[in-house]
């Protein structure tokens, strides 16, 4: 049994106050992720840090013309907001890509970004963890690692990031609001994961006495020609072997503009700007989706039950690609690939 303490925050700055004040503290909005790491003994949170009550539940419109999403928005009156469907229909697709609708109903979107990778040798507490446990060694390395890293691991680690949400939101260009003692900033969401390098256990760029306040949606959601592609072992509620979420403009029968970002292949959501630019002025055709594919793939090395996700990758991105492009989007209420 784990002995914890419970309050309330007041607001923000309470929030923030208390958890600065502890650095085994925790927030918990929807928990829908802390709960079961408790239960299986991998977090152990001395006070645990109520923020439901806070007033971060809105999602308004900016001066820019994005969008401002409050962190404590459920992930299901996300992906139905008029204004997320209407203009960054990448973004309520991947919400419901993910998870299942009563997880989607407790979910936060700041607890979204923060949530833990599923590898299972994570939450198995008898087994070496460098992100559990720094220095212990990574039982994945030659253990079963069929739903692991092919690319930006390390010796130290080779976990993915679980999120659908979050690889939308880096196709997107999203910037994550923070606030601590030192006052608020800005961050860009590319730089909000980490890759594991030598310090697997930092997920992100968060500090510990930070909270995520909002998420902010530019003003362009590529509304037209997207699609949200996930391939996972059963048509339910399962996590990704691959996602890939495409976002294109066009003008004239040539790609002006264009997004990629991989997900279930990484530490992070993975893009390569490079492999996006690759498509400018280019005709929306197989083989520049390919070209870009082999580029988004450059660094892919897989394991001893991971290595098909290479060739996977490949092929769901040129799948994504056109999909994008015909403005023929993968649809989560059906979820067979056509």
């Amino acid at each position: 049994m784990i002995d914890f303490d419970y309050i309330k925050a007041r607001d923000v700055g309470d929030a923030v106050g208390q958890i600065a004040r502890d650095p085994n503290a925790r927030f918990i909005a929807g928990g829908t992720n802390l709960i079961d790491l408790m239960k299986e003994n991998v977090a152990r949170p001395t006070r645990l840090i109520d923020i439901t009550g806070l007033p971060l539940t809105r999602i308004e419109e900016t001066a820019g013309g994005g969008l401002r999403i409050g962190a404590l928005v459920a992930n299901s009156d996300l992906a139905y907001d008029e204004r997320i469907e209407k203009r960054y229909p990448l973004l309520s697709s991947a919400l419901l890509a993910g998870a299942s609708a009563q997880l989607r109903n407790m979910a936060s979107t700041g607890g979204n970004l923060l949530q833990r990778t599923r590898c299972l040798y994570f939450y198995d507490t008898t087994t070496a963890c460098n992100k559990r446990e720094p220095g212990s060694g990574c039982s994945a390395l030659d253990g079963f690692n069929r739903m692991h890293a092919i690319l930006g691991w390390s010796e130290a680690c080779i976990a993915t990031h679980p999120s659908d949400m979050c690889v939308a939101l880096a196709a997107l260009e999203a910037t994550v609001h923070v606030t601590g003692p030192q006052g608020d900033r800005a961050i860009p969401f590319a730089a909000f994961h980490r890759l594991p390098g030598e310090t697997p256990e930092i997920d992100t760029d968060l500090a510990q006495d930070e909270i995520i306040t909002a998420v902010e949606l530019p003003p362009e959601g590529f509304s037209r020609n997207y699609t949200y592609l996930k391939i996972r072992d059963r048509l339910s509620y399962a996590f990704a072997l691959v996602s890939v979420a495409a976002g294109l403009e066009l003008e004239g029968g040539t790609i002006t503009a264009a997004r990629l970002a991989l997900g279930g292949v990484a530490h992070k959501p993975w893009r390569v700007p490079e492999a996006e630019r690759s498509l400018l002025g280019k005709a929306p055709a197989p083989e520049a989706f390919g070209t870009a594919a082999d580029m988004m793939l450059h660094d892919a090395a897989g394991f001893a039950h991971n290595s098909f996700k290479v060739p996977l990758a490949r092929r769901a991105i040129v799948r994504a690609l056109a999909q994008a492009s015909a403005g023929t989007p993968q649809s989560q209420s059906v979820k067979v690939i056509l």
